[in-house]
């Protein structure tokens, strides 16, 4: 669902562009307290992971394909701050780098793909752990109904973003019908990828995961008649497997899907470019403006060989994805720890 340039005049994408900073900085506080020693790596290979498995068109209808947005997976893996900084930071390197979603729609794109798929998401999913019987089952089940329902829920948001700005008279009502209609189909596979992976990490470091952090009820002992709480038991053998591990198994699994899956992803176009080559939004298309980038199209410039080609490009885009999220999580961890240990007051009255 990766926005153009020109599909959106330039006042709306200014605003969205404004709405999408404000997202960020908030985000960029929010995140200092979801993020610790661990989970800060994590979020880094959490945006790669997301990058490479957006390589990964699957068919949804005829002549039409879908592709993660990864919102909810973000959310419930690291938290909706920094989910919200996951998505934006592959989003900046697809503008960037690839040439996918215009530079100048980039704030339509974060506002669309990162705060609402990121928002409605984990709403959804913390409005469900709440109501179902607290399990690792049921975060995997919350996991795919979030997901299921932020891809039309950021459908809807394009929508709105075109009518009150889009740059050809196309009938609103028309754009939603389809947008929608489609987009539920997408979020089909949105969830069950959003659910397989959730499961996945549950499995083996429940602890890693954000939205199962206040999952895990106490123990209690009844002592002289009274219910207390028992001791916290040990993790789980499953559980012990090293956080250096799990980011390992997670990279290679990046890089597989990316430099190797990717070739056989469907080549038809997504739901928004099939919606907007059938009803019209696209008459006003514009170039991007990194449509001369060796690396655009997902490919590298000058190699024939289009299975070697769109893999490097792959690899390269998980590779410079991962250092980019690692980086500023890092930072923002490291901002929170400096805050933490700063002093409450700077000056101390002495008397003699």
């Amino acid at each position: 669902m990766h926005v153009p340039d020109g599909f959106i005049d330039a006042p709306t994408s200014a605003v969205t562009g404004a709405v999408a900073a404000a997202a960020v900085a908030v985000s960029l506080r929010g995140a200092r307290r979801e993020l610790d020693e661990r989970t800060a790596p994590l979020a880094g290979l959490v945006a790669a992971f997301i990058f490479a498995v957006q390589m990964l068109n699957f068919p949804v209808a005829a002549g039409t394909s879908g592709h993660l947005l990864g919102g909810a997976l973000a959310a419930i893996l690291v938290g909706p701050c920094t989910g919200v900084l996951c998505v934006s930071v592959v989003l900046l390197m697809q503008g960037i780098l690839f040439a996918d979603g215009g530079l100048t729609a980039l704030g339509v794109n974060i506002t669309d793909m990162a705060i609402v798929t990121t928002v409605v998401a984990y709403g959804v999913f913390r409005a469900l752990v709440k109501l179902l019987p607290r399990t690792r089952r049921t975060v995997t089940a919350a996991s795919f109904v979030a997901a299921l329902v932020s891809v039309p829920a950021s459908a809807l948001a394009f929508t709105l973003l075109y009518w009150i700005g889009g740059t050809t008279d196309v009938s609103i009502g028309k754009v939603a019908t389809a947008m929608v209609g489609v987009h539920i189909l997408i979020g089909i596979g949105e969830a069950a990828i959003t659910a397989l992976t959730v499961g996945a990490v549950i499995a083996v470091r429940p602890d890693l995961v954000y939205g199962a952090r206040d999952l895990r009820q106490r123990l209690k002992l009844r002592v002289n008649g009274e219910l207390v709480d028992a001791p916290a038991p040990e993790v789980a053998v499953a559980a012990r497997t090293s956080h250096r591990k799990v980011w390992i198994g997670g990279l290679v699994t990046s890089l597989v899907l990316a430099g190797f899956v990717s070739f056989y992803a469907s080549a038809d176009p997504d739901g928004l470019e099939k919606v907007a080559a059938d009803k019209g939004i696209d008459q006003k298309t514009e170039e991007h403006a990194a449509a001369d980038s060796p690396l655009a199209d997902y490919g590298i410039e000058n190699i024939d060989n289009a299975r070697l080609s769109g893999g490097l490009a792959g690899v390269i885009g998980v590779g410079v994805t991962v250092v980019a999220g690692t980086g500023v999580f890092w930072a923002v961890r490291r901002r929170r720890t400096s805050d933490a240990a700063s002093p409450v007051s700077t000056s101390v009255g002495t008397s003699v």
